[in-house]
């Protein structure tokens, strides 16, 4: 069962079939995509949603979609899930966003990433949360900071499913669970 998280100004809901248009439009975004593998066509945009469903099956928890109630019914998506490559972090739970662009700047992120943290800590009870990105993504990077994530030059890597190129080196953001199981 998926369940909502609401904030001072956000809802993050389950998926809804009409979802997967704006995630495609959002995705289709060359600023949204600056700093993310693109996906060549609907279709992919409809199975990264299918995979973001299974995980929620899998494991109890996953990607929303953010609502901005009023005023939008989608502005993105952010949540957790388990890397799906290995590293020498992994196994690892991320936490990840993404917005359409016309609500970048406005604290969006931030506020439906720190839900997404304090549900991952509280009910979850997960010991720690990654963030990842390339270097080059000075706004995530920003949230990351603003979130109180912690970055150490040395836990930067390659990541192993991203051809050579601009893309390829990540830096890993890290935060641990303030109330750590006994």
């Amino acid at each position: 069962m998926t369940l909502s998280l609401r904030t001072a100004r956000l809802l993050l809901r389950p998926w809804r079939h009409e979802d997967v248009a704006a995630f495609a439009a959002m995705s289709a975004d060359p600023a949204v995509m600056e700093f993310l593998r693109p996906f060549p066509d609907r279709a992919a945009c409809e199975a990264w949603a299918a995979r973001a469903h299974k995980h929620w099956r899998q494991h109890g928890f996953g990607q929303w979609v953010v609502e901005l109630p009023g005023e939008a019914s989608f502005i993105g998506v952010v949540g957790l899930f388990n890397t799906s490559y290995q590293a020498h972090f992994t196994p690892a739970v991320e936490v990840a966003w993404r917005l359409v662009r016309s609500y970048w700047g406005r604290g969006y992120a931030t506020e439906a990433a720190r839900a997404t943290l304090d549900y991952g800590f509280d009910k979850l009870a997960l010991p720690e949360i990654v963030a990842v990105t390339v270097p080059a993504n000075l706004r995530s990077r920003r949230v990351m900071e603003r979130l109180g994530m912690k970055h150490d030059p040395d836990d930067d890597y390659d990541h192993p499913n991203v051809p050579e190129g601009p893309l390829k080196r990540h830096v890993l953001y890290r935060l641990r669970n303030p109330q750590p199981a006994p």
